[in-house]
């Protein structure tokens, strides 16, 4: 039987409003511990996790030999003794790679003209035995003497930082902690500076250390005092600067420190003003700044000496122009690159010394293209990733001179692949203010298109992240499958320009999710799909999608699958101990001094908005360790789900109590967490290999 879980009513009166919550109880009040150490969890909260993780396992228990074949075909698709295309940086070329069978890659350098390998971090032996473990972040000196690396072994993003003396084997006695993961070497390799992390998991101070010091040597050179900022870190390609970023969805602010002078105190590139984002880039022995004021919304590059960063001193370099999106700059000695989009399509551009442009573009309907930055300065070579839901990854040296292409790594499927089997589409919906809606659509050569097929429709919608057009193994279980794979590029992504993020959030919001219900509605009426024979999925953010369009058109779908969602919007955006609400204010509202936003978020938030009525069958997913989406959002959201549903269908809960937000750490393992969606997926739609569910969950 399905777990019932406990009511115990909990009252909160806010802006004259009141609301009570039957489930705040699984909340618990230490989660800060929980998320340090996960056994101090309560013990009836982890009863209750575990009552729903049994019943979640003991109902798709007739799926599990489908499960076992869905996991083999994903992990055939693998190449498990892939590496990574070695980066050069001076004398060496660095470079990842996995051995059969590792969940985890180790990371070596060889010299560049030839010679022995080195292992720098062997990752397997160090997750031996543990149940979670991820490096974030893996970075040498820029002298070449030290491998630093950043650890979590809980899942809850907590890092140590490790620094191993490459002459020596050694790792380093006094390590950094408490950390974010984001650290940077200065320039001439003597310090360490590194983001240490608050209580309440959001970054908050900068800390400058001597390579061979201590905690005891730790210089505290920027505090964040607004806690609706996030703090990153990061060194100009040029090497001449060390940048703290700050900033939120509509805010950022910048500070710098000479690189040549490690110990000066940072100093404000430009002071931030409120709805004015800007990053700099140093070229030419000038900053370049791409940015949203004076109204770009779709940004654009200006200039200023190096010494009159204000905002006062910026001029026109690069004029705005609206629908083409300036995503980023990158630098080198002699080439500035930008990476824009455009009719919801990447390209490259390259300029060069003389001001000269040239723009590097593809032919696909639809595809994926990123910049794979390197370590070197002094290059006519920039590297960058091409793949569409069709093609495999190929990593491509492009000389920005000659403009020849080096193809120096395509992604390899062991299992075979053949991207002629495959043909993608890209549609467009029309949402019901008339806005379009670009829809990618995935699927073999021949399927037919009348409806019979079954359909996975993925969306996400939030903070102006795109969908990229890319390529997958994994989806491919599916797709061979006769299924067709879309992906929805609603608003609340930037896929058409960062207006269409702006059109999809704060009061705009349920733009996102009548987007994505406009493009189910759309595919069914060009006979892609049928009403009840498609299957929606949505992770974080895009788990609001999943619990917002389950309420809204719960006829549409026959099984909704929410990865670590976000659904209960305004418990969290009310809860300023928890790490991200503060800084997503501008994403989604302050419900709790703005009445106008309390009720526009009530109205729509997933977990407010259940009610009696047929639902479809309902996965939920998360990590206990969780520190964005913490784990009582799903476990609370399925509480209240099963009880309000009149249809029969299950509603589940499975929750990693040895995970975060990103799941299992493992590359397999991860596999085995995907099989179980897509058995869920194929038996929500009643195939003849998955069986269907029974009438009433049991």
């Amino acid at each position: 039987m399905a777990p019932v879980a406990k009511k115990i009513p909990h009252t909160v009166t806010q802006l004259g409003r009141t609301r009570t919550d039957d489930y705040h109880w699984l909340k618990d009040e230490n989660w800060q511990q929980v998320m340090r150490d996960p056994k101090v969890l309560r013990a009836d909260i982890r009863e209750y996790l575990e009552a729903e993780n049994a019943y979640t396992k003991a109902a798709l228990a007739p799926t599990e030999a489908l499960q076992t074949k869905l996991f083999d075909e994903m992990k055939g698709r693998i190449k498990e003794d892939d590496s990574s295309v070695p980066d050069a940086d001076g004398p060496w070329e660095y470079f990842t790679k996995f051995d059969v069978g590792a969940q985890y890659p180790k990371h070596y350098r060889r010299p560049r003209n030839g010679g022995a390998e080195v292992v720098l971090l062997d990752e397997p032996a160090l997750a031996a035995g543990k149940a979670h473990f991820d490096v974030g972040a893996a970075e040498h000196s820029p002298d070449h003497t030290l491998y630093a690396y950043a650890l979590d072994e809980q899942g809850s993003e907590y890092y140590t930082i490790n620094i191993k003396d490459l002459a020596t084997g050694q790792v380093l006695a006094s390590a950094p902690t408490s950390s974010t993961g984001d650290f940077v070497f200065s320039p001439d390799s003597k310090y360490l500076f590194w983001l240490w992390r608050d209580e309440e998991g959001r970054p908050k101070k900068v800390f400058r250390r001597p390579i061979r010091g201590g905690a005891a040597d730790d210089a505290l050179i920027y505090e964040e005092k607004d806690d609706g900022m996030f703090v990153g870190l990061g060194v100009t390609n040029s090497r001449e600067w060390i940048v703290i970023g700050c900033g939120n969805q509509e805010t950022s602010e910048s500070l710098v420190i000479p690189a040549r002078t490690p110990t000066a105190a940072p100093r404000v590139f430009a002071a931030r003003e409120t709805g004015v984002l800007y990053d700099i880039e140093h070229w030419k022995n000038e900053w370049y700044i791409r940015t949203n004021a004076d109204g770009a919304v779709d940004f654009t590059v200006m200039t200023t000496s190096v010494t009159a960063t204000p905002k006062r001193n910026w001029k026109a370099f690069l004029p705005h122009e609206p629908g083409r999106l300036i995503m980023g700059v990158g630098a080198f000695k002699n080439h500035l690159v930008r990476l824009e989009r455009v009719n919801a399509l990447p390209r490259i551009v390259v300029r060069n010394l003389a001001g000269e442009e040239h723009t590097v573009s593809f032919p696909e309907e639809a595809y994926a293209l990123s910049l794979d930055g390197g370590y070197e300065w002094d290059t006519t070579v920039m590297r960058y990733i091409y793949n569409s839901p069709t093609t495999p990854r190929s990593w491509v040296d492009y000389d920005m001179n000659t403009r020849a292409k080096t193809v120096r790594k395509t992604q390899e499927v062991p299992s075979g692949h053949n991207p002629a089997n495959y043909v993608t589409k890209r549609l467009m919906a029309k949402a019901s203010d008339g806005a379009e809606v670009p829809i990618t659509v995935l699927m073999k050569a021949g399927t037919p298109l009348d409806g019979s097929a079954p359909m996975l429709l993925y969306g996400y919608g939030s903070y102006g992240i795109p969908m990229e057009a890319s390529f997958s193994t994994n989806r491919l279980s599916l797709v061979d499958r006769g299924w067709i794979w879309a992906i929805a590029h609603i608003r609340g992504g930037s896929e058409k320009g960062w207006g269409w993020f702006l059109d999809g959030r704060k009061d705009k919001k349920k733009n996102t999710f009548t987007d994505f219900i406009a493009c189910a509605e759309h595919l069914i009426a060009q006979r892609y799909a049928t009403k009840g024979k498609i299957v929606a999925l949505g992770g974080s953010a895009g788990g609001l999608l999943m619990g917002a369009v389950t309420n809204m058109r719960p006829d549409l779908w026959a099984g909704v699958i929410a990865a670590v969602p976000f659904v209960d919007v305004l418990n969290t955006m009310s809860d300023t101990s928890l790490p991200l609400t503060p800084p997503e204010w501008p994403e989604w509202g302050n419900p709790i001094e703005d009445p106008a936003a309390y009720d526009y978020i009530q109205s729509y938030s997933p977990y407010d908005q259940i009610r009696p009525q047929a639902y479809p069958a309902f996965l939920a997913t998360g990590g206990l360790t969780d520190p964005r989406v913490t784990y009582w959002e799903p476990a609370k959201f399925v509480a209240k789900l099963r009880p309000a549903t009149t249809s029969g269908r299950p509603v589940f809960l499975k929750i990693n109590m040895d995970a975060g937000h990103a799941g299992a750490s493992g590359r397999f393992d991860y596999l085995k967490e995907q099989a179980l969606d897509f058995a869920f997926a194929l038996r929500a739609v009643g195939s003849a290999e998955a069986g269907s569910f029974p009438p009433a969950a049991s």
